[in-house]
C-alpha cells in the first residue's frame, strides 16, 4: 500500500504541475497572465462534453481524450514549432514521459490513460480527430478572448493565420463553429476601426480649437 501511495502521490506531483506550464504561444507574444495547459485541457474537455447528441462521436472518450492529450507538457514543456524541436524528437519525448506518467496509476487505468494518448497521438479514431479539432478551435477562442480583454484588436492574428495555412478540421461541425467565430472577429475588429477613425476625426478638431485659443490669448 505504501507503494501505491508513493506512486500515486507522484502522479497527482505530475498532473499538478499542468496548473503551473504556461502555455508557448501566449507567452512568445507577451499576453499577461497566460493560461496554464491545465486551463487549456480543461475548456477542450468542456467543448467536448458541448458535443451533439447526433454527432455520432464517444462523447465520454472525446472528453477523456481531451484530458489526457497534453500531460506529456508536465514534464517536457509546451513544445511548439517556435521551440526548435523537430516533430520526431517532440513525440519521442512526451511518449516517454506519458508512459512515466501513466505508469504510475496501477491496473487498466494507467493502461486505458496511455492508449488513449496514444490514439490522439496517431490520428486514430473520429474521437481523437475531433479534439484535435478542439485543440485548434479553443486556442482560437482563447486568442480572440485576449485580444478582448487586453483591448488589442487584431494583437494575436499569427494564430489565425497558421491555422488557417496549416490546419484543415477534419469534422464539419468544428469547422462551422470555427468560421461562426472568425465572423464575429472580423466584426469586432471593423467595429474597432471605424470607431478609432471616428475618435481620430474628433479630436483634430478639438486640438485646433484649442490652438486657436491659445493664439487669440497671446493677441490679446
Amino acid at each position: 500500500m505504501a507503494s501505491n501511495i508513493v506512486k500515486f502521490r507522484e502522479y497527482m506531483k505530475l498532473i499538478g504541475q499542468l496548473k503551473q506550464v504556461e502555455r508557448t504561444g501566449w507567452v512568445r507574444n507577451g499576453v499577461k497572465d497566460p493560461e496554464s495547459v491545465a486551463e487549456h485541457m480543461y475548456r477542450m474537455a468542456m467543448m467536448s462534453f458541448a458535443l451533439p447528441s447526433d454527432s455520432g462521436l464517444d462523447k465520454d472518450k472525446c472528453i477523456k481524450i481531451a484530458l489526457v492529450h497534453d500531460m506529456a507538457e508536465s514534464v517536457v514543456g509546451d513544445l511548439t514549432p517556435w521551440c526548435g524541436v523537430s516533430k520526431e524528437e517532440k513525440s519521442r519525448r512526451e511518449e516517454e514521459a506519458t508512459s512515466r506518467i501513466t505508469s504510475l496509476i496501477p491496473g487498466e487505468g494507467g493502461k486505458e490513460m496511455y492508449n488513449l494518448w496514444l490514439e490522439y497521438e496517431h490520428q486514430k479514431s473520429p474521437e481523437a480527430k475531433f479534439v484535435k479539432d478542439m485543440d485548434k478551435l479553443e486556442m482560437l477562442f482563447q486568442a480572440y478572448e485576449y485580444e478582448e480583454m487586453h483591448k488589442k484588436p487584431g494583437h494575436l492574428q499569427e494564430f489565425f493565420d497558421h491555422t488557417r495555412e496549416t490546419f484543415k478540421f477534419t469534422t464539419e461541425f468544428a469547422e462551422n463553429w470555427c468560421k461562426e467565430l472568425v465572423s464575429q472577429r472580423s466584426q469586432s475588429l471593423e467595429d474597432s476601426k471605424d470607431k478609432s477613425t471616428t475618435e481620430s476625426d474628433s479630436v483634430v478638431p478639438e486640438a485646433k480649437k484649442r490652438k486657436k485659443e491659445e493664439l487669440e490669448a497671446e493677441n490679446v
